[in-house]
């Protein structure tokens, strides 16, 4: 990086706050008190983030006389589901290339799946009367590199002949029609496939519902652990119990209360900037009138979207595995990383050199190998999970917890006959072995960027098998 780039970079970042934008909001509710004592419940849902809430939601929208307990170790959405980029893609498989790489035979099945739990989740924000700010203008996968363009081509073509309907292929002119930025060749529009959201509107809302449901919510309420407890569960809390029929967790990165499943996820941290409002002048000079969410075509990809108020979030680049898959605080923040997101900014963006960052912040995603959901059932059924969905939860997360319901119910369902449902990924090896393994898969997907797209033979070894790490 050029000193004076440096320079600019830092300067832009001197008064960002360091938390989350979507979290440091006057609407976020005021945080309900603990448990304390035993609880006695039908469904007991551990965790608070998306996968929780809609299944807490769902379980009284199936049967209004089911009682429900959620609890959450800290408070709703403050987690990932507060700190994410506010994309909720309709795609279910991170992606509909890696959903035709590892299920084929029912990609048709998954993409209408897909389509159909969007088009749930905006029914339940008109439903609910859900302010989360929901915007459907799609997604935009844009090309940097010429051959980043050919494979978006190429890749067109193939979704074409799949039968694939509402992605328009953009040449350089007509992308910057949309939104102009001197690194842009071209890109595929997903018109329909993605909305864009505020994320933690959409998590308090649907705390709002669910207690409306009469959903009893205690924060500040870890599950500790698990037991059997005559013919249902029982999770021990800091200051109490809850004894429930059965239950769902959706601790997703946190560590699972059902031991075997920790092996199946790492935490990847990721980070993300938010900028002060543009200007009239600085949004005119950028275009953007459709307000479509937009990520690049690398390896290692930004992601940025405009907030309601026409600030521009910009994410991504940066993935951190740390070593032993250690979760901390001190990991939300990394001003490395945020140097290095900015100077890309003004890369991307050079008309609006002078903008300003307002908030900084990271947080941990939970990643598998096989980069989208995995499901399962322990105790005989009684504990249904959902985790691994590798930063495309926003959307997938609702589907999820129509997943653990149906397996808790022990019914056939079109859900639970998928093979995706069905199976799992291979879970990571132990440290050393997972941090080494992370660390040359990375250092190989920044080669393959800076050489034309060209994988190395740990790549491609990687691809044969099935494993990988998302950037």
């Amino acid at each position: 990086m050029a000193p004076a780039a440096m320079r600019t970079a830092a300067q832009s970042l001197a008064g960002a706050k360091p938390v989350s934008y979507w979290l440091d909001d006057p609407a976020k509710p005021d945080a309900l008190p603990a448990l304390t004592g035993d609880e006695h419940t039908d469904l007991l849902v551990v965790g608070g983030g998306y996968s929780g809430l809609w299944t807490a939601l769902i379980a009284k929208k199936r049967d209004p006389e089911r009682d429900v307990v959620l609890i959450e170790g800290h408070e709703v959405g403050w987690a990932a589901s507060g700190r994410n980029g506010g994309f909720c893609a309709a795609s279910l498989t991170h992606g509909l290339a890696n959903g035709v790489e590892r299920w084929p035979g029912e990609i048709a099945k998954l993409e209408e799946l897909g389509e159909r739990n969007l088009d749930a989740i905006e029914a339940a924000v008109a439903r609910y009367g859900i302010d989360c700010e929901f915007e459907r203008t799609g997604e935009i996968d844009v090309a940097t590199e010429p051959h980043q363009l050919e494979e978006l081509r190429e890749w067109h073509e193939e979704i074409t002949r799949l039968g694939i309907t509402g992605v328009d292929f953009l040449d350089r002119d007509a992308l910057r029609a949309e939104v102009d930025s001197p690194t842009f060749l071209g890109g595929l529009w997903d018109r329909r496939g993605v909305a864009m959201l505020h994320p933690a509107k959409l998590a308090w809302g649907l705390k709002r519902a669910c207690q409306e449901r009469g959903v009893r919510i205690y924060e500040h309420t870890r599950g500790l652990d698990l037991v059997r407890s005559g013919e249902g569960m029982a999770v021990r809390t800091p200051y109490g119990r809850v004894f429930a029929r059965r239950v769902a967790l959706g601790t997703n990165i946190f560590p699972s209360l059902v031991k075997r499943v920790r092996p199946y996820t790492v935490p990847v941290y990721d980070y993300a900037l938010m900028t002060e409002p543009l200007t009239p002048e600085q949004l005119e000079s950028i275009g953007w009138k459709g307000r479509q969410g937009l990520g690049d075509s690398a390896n290692q990809f930004h992601y940025f979207r405009l907030s309601a108020d026409n600030r521009i979030l910009w994410g991504g680049y940066d993935a951190i595995y740390p070593y032993g898959g250690r979760l901390s605080a001190d990991l939300d923040q990394r001003p490395e990383t945020f140097l290095k997101l900015a100077e890309q900014f003004f890369t991307c963006f050079p008309q609006l050199s002078g903008l300003n960052f307002s908030h900084a912040w990271g947080g941990a995603i939970d990643t598998c190998s096989r980069f989208t959901a995995f499901f399962g059932t322990a105790h005989q059924g009684r504990v249904a999970y959902a985790a691994g969905f590798t930063g495309l939860g926003v959307g997938s997360t609702r589907f999820g917890a129509d997943v653990m319901l149906d397996l808790l119910s022990g019914e056939e369902t079109e859900r639970t006959r998928l093979e995706m449902v069905r199976s799992k990924p291979m879970p990571f090896p132990p440290e050393p072995f997972a941090w080494a393994g992370i660390e040359i898969t990375k250092r190989s997907l920044a080669r393959a960027d800076n050489n034309g797209g060209h994988r190395n033979l740990w790549l491609r070894t990687m691809d044969k098998l099935g494993l990988g790490f998302d950037s």
